[in-house]
């Protein structure tokens, strides 16, 4: 840790953040025996695990896959709001080799320690704890109200199946992308576009790996109708780092909890969940979805068939 200290120090004379890039081994080949006993080599994820030091403090440790860990140590500090503007960052340095991720940062002052000091165990796979106060700021949060079409989320749906390359190959990964709805000339309501996907070990590990994206990337990332996807369930957590990133239509391939439930509606995000193929449930919402693209109806039965 000492000579990963020195080395950032060498760097902050630099006027842009020091970050490095530290991208690990995704998957790993192991031999398996299938069911009639004959052995095969397969792909499985990389689970590592990462320990995150913001001035030298020690804050959590990660289990992630690596894939970009400096994007997710740093949406990890501003998701749990112990950053709160990228122009505060002055490096970031990931070293696999003693399992590290320091941040250093200006600003950080007496609220970290009290959001150190309250914690709240969560359902955060990958991740496990939940800082205190996190809701403080959310209510001041204005997010966009715009309308979203039953067609939009099928050509979402459709875009997304060209992604999630770790889960094919591996499996045991969550997926989530950063989506957006813009003007079509054609006669279609909206073109949909992805503008960043991340796979991890954990829903909030990929969570937080697009909101640290934002701030690392060039383009910025933000649209006016922007959709967030995850094939994890949509939790109270999830909810909230969602509206931190400004985001206020959350589409999942999984399902819903109450207490994810309960914030949509306090802080009016769109929760569509179970969708698949032309099927998904609108959970909140309602007064801003046009259902434009109904599928066939579905075949009943006759009275008195078993199924």
């Amino acid at each position: 840790m000492t000579e990963l200290n020195d080395n950032l120090q060498d760097n902050l004379r630099s006027e842009h953040p020091a970050v490095s890039q530290a991208r690990a081994e995704l998957t790993q080949t192991t031999q398996v025996y299938d069911e009639y006993g004959e052995t095969r080599d397969v792909a499985i994820a990389g689970e590592r695990p990462l320990t995150l030091y913001l001035n030298k403090r020690e804050i959590v440790t990660l289990m992630t896959l690596g894939a970009e860990p400096e994007a997710l140590v740093l949406g990890y500090l501003r998701n749990q709001g112990m950053v709160k503007r990228f122009e505060q960052i002055r490096a970031v340095q990931v070293d696999w080799e003693v399992a590290a991720a320091v941040v250093v940062a200006d600003e950080i002052g007496e609220e970290l320690e009290e959001k150190l000091a309250h914690k709240t165990v969560t359902t955060g796979c990958g991740q496990g704890t939940q800082y205190g106060a996190l809701m403080d700021d959310v209510d001041k949060i204005q997010l966009p109200d715009f309308t979203v079409a039953q067609s939009d989320i099928y050509r979402l749906l459709k875009a997304l199946n060209e992604y999630n390359e770790t889960y094919r190959s591996a499996g045991a990964v969550h997926g989530c992308a950063l989506c957006a709805l813009t003007p079509s000339a054609d006669t279609d309501p909206h073109r949909a576009e992805v503008l960043a996907f991340s796979e991890d070990v954990g829903r909030h590990n990929a969570v937080d790996t697009l909101a640290g994206k934002q701030w690392l990337s060039s383009d910025p990332m933000v649209r006016e109708q922007m959709v967030f996807y995850t094939t994890g369930r949509l939790t109270s957590e999830m909810v909230i780092k969602i509206a931190r990133m400004g985001i206020s239509v959350l589409l999942s391939r999984s399902g819903v909890t109450a207490m994810g439930l309960a914030l949509a509606k306090q802080l009016g995000i769109m929760l569509i969940a179970r969708a698949k193929g032309q099927h998904f449930m609108l959970y909140q919402g309602r007064e801003r979805f046009e259902w434009d693209a109904p599928p066939p109806v579905r075949p009943t039965s006759p009275v008195g068939t078993k199924r």
